[in-house]
């Protein structure tokens, strides 16, 4: 909150009588310094909105159509600057529907005429120490750095950080959101961050998943049912849209709910009612809608298999998961935050990871996505017996790399028999490829790292581990047919 350092807070009063600004400096007393401005225009506005702490209008000289839309021009005219000074309007009793439009064009407050100055007083310091408070928080959201966090999701990579950008803006808008992306990415995860974000947090999320079930039991765990509706039917059932409501729906794999049941989840979306199974009474529910899936539902519609108009109401923000092997930056930090997890819950010593066991998570295409590299790290946790998780305790598809053989191709001038140990066999291999990648690309890293698939960090690791050296490689490095260009895998 600022402080008061000035001889008090500065009102702009704005009237077409002059003769009223000295009357209301003496009535609002000490701690006001009022100055008038009679029709402000072009400069005079500027100097308006930057002198005042707040800015009183005096409508009650509007009492014609054209002085009407003056003031509430010069209304538009003030809100227009980012962080303007809050506005108090005057107006008199009955015309309370000047008042309603001035509200509307971004009256903080209005107080009747003639104004009882003990109300009119505190009005004014209401609007100022909004308008401070306001104003440290977008000073504080303005120096907000980004963080690596969205409620339980976690990622630094550039486009976890664009997604995570994107959910903050959305997740307070009361809009349907659908979340797209690959099995085990965190779907349901990035559902409860919005979710958490939203004016619904502090009602219920109920989370429900389509997938592999009949149609009439997904359409009982939706909608409920009355008792004796079907046989075995004893008691009535609230189903998860009426237990959802006032809060969030989340439903995933919608891509696998059956085209009879479409029609009713779109009214459900459009009318905000529905009715159980074996009553006609229709009940009304307040939700919003988060659904997910990992199949292309536009592809769907196009094949008669979904429904084009739920389709565009479920589609109004889509918000996209990318699969882990195009976040590789983000591997690290997820696998020490699963190993300090695991490791407190099955109270096992890991703490870290070892350089090689890294290195082989990063090399991962993970086909599962983040949910696969959990369970690897649950498994690596379990089976250590000290401080550090080494490579042995990653299962052997991980520890398995293949070397992709090269037809016709002439052997290398420094190549060896295969003698060697798999592990040094392994490493000459992969230093030959980061050599030849990194002179393609003229030793210009991130052009390197995107043309073998890798994050640029784990590149300067490999890099380092290796003992490459900028510039080498120019008559030991094989020719661009002997070795293809493509993951480290």
């Amino acid at each position: 909150m600022e402080s008061l350092d000035k001889p008090g807070i500065c009102v702009g009063f704005v009237s077409q009588d002059s003769g009223l600004g000295e009357a209301l400096a003496r009535a609002l007393g000490e701690g006001f310094v009022t100055r008038s401005f009679t029709e402000p225009r072009h400069e005079q506005l500027r100097e308006l909105r930057e002198w005042s702490d707040v800015i009183l209008l005096d409508l009650r000289s509007a009492n014609t159509q054209g002085d009407e839309q003056f003031a509430l021009r010069l209304m538009d005219e003030i809100s227009k600057v980012p962080s303007h000074p809050p506005q108090v309007v005057l107006c008199e009793e009955e015309n309370r529907a000047l008042v309603y439009k001035a509200i509307e064009h971004g009256a903080y407050d209005s107080v009747t005429n003639p104004p009882n100055m003990l109300e009119l007083r505190l009005s004014l310091r209401r609007a100022y120490k909004f308008h401070t408070a306001l104003k440290e928080l977008q000073r504080l959201q303005a120096n907000e750095r980004p963080t690596g966090r969205l409620h339980e999701l976690l990622g630094t990579s550039a486009p976890m950080q664009e997604l995570f950008a994107l959910a903050r803006k959305i997740a307070p808008c009361d809009v349907n959101v659908l979340v797209t992306g690959e099995t085990g990415t965190g779907k349901e995860l990035l559902a409860r961050a919005i979710h958490h974000l939203s004016s619904r947090t502090a009602g219920p999320l109920v989370a429900f998943s389509c997938a592999n079930l009949p149609e009439t039991l997904v359409e009982d765990e939706l909608f409920g049912h009355e008792r004796g509706a079907f046989t075995g039917a004893l008691v009535a059932r609230r189903g998860r849209v009426e237990a959802a409501d006032h809060g969030t729906l989340f439903l995933d794999e919608i891509g696998d709910l059956g085209i009879g049941l479409q029609p009713k989840l779109l009214r459900v979306i459009q009318e905000r009612n529905f009715e159980r199974l074996g009553n006609n009474k229709t009940v009304s529910i307040d939700i919003r809608l988060i659904c997910a899936t990992n199949r292309n539902l536009a592809e769907m519609v196009q094949q008669g298999k979904f429904r084009e108009d739920l389709f565009y109401r479920l589609n109004v923000v889509q918000l996209h998961l990318p699969p882990l092997r195009e976040r590789r930056d983000d591997i690290p930090l997820l696998a020490h935050q699963f190993l300090q997890r695991f490791a407190q819950q099955f109270n096992q010593k890991a703490r870290r990871f070892s350089q090689e066991a890294l290195q082989t998570l990063e090399e991962h295409t993970w086909p599962g996505n983040v949910r696969e590299l959990e369970n690897v790290v649950q498994r690596a946790v379990v089976l250590s017996e000290g401080q550090t998780v080494d490579v042995a305790q990653l299962p052997a598809a991980l520890r398995h790399v293949r070397v992709v053989p090269t037809t016709a191709a002439p052997q290398a001038a420094d190549a060896a028999p295969l003698s060697r140990s798999y592990e040094d066999e392994v490493r000459r291999f992969k230093r030959s490829l980061v050599v030849r990648a990194l002179r393609e690309s003229g030793w210009r890293k991130a052009e390197c790292a995107r043309n073998l698939g890798v994050a640029r960090g784990y590149l300067h690791r490999l890099i380092n581990l290796l003992g490459i050296q900028e510039g080498e490689g120019a008559s030991t490095v094989p020719e661009r047919d002997e070795l293809p260009l493509g993951p480290v895998m």
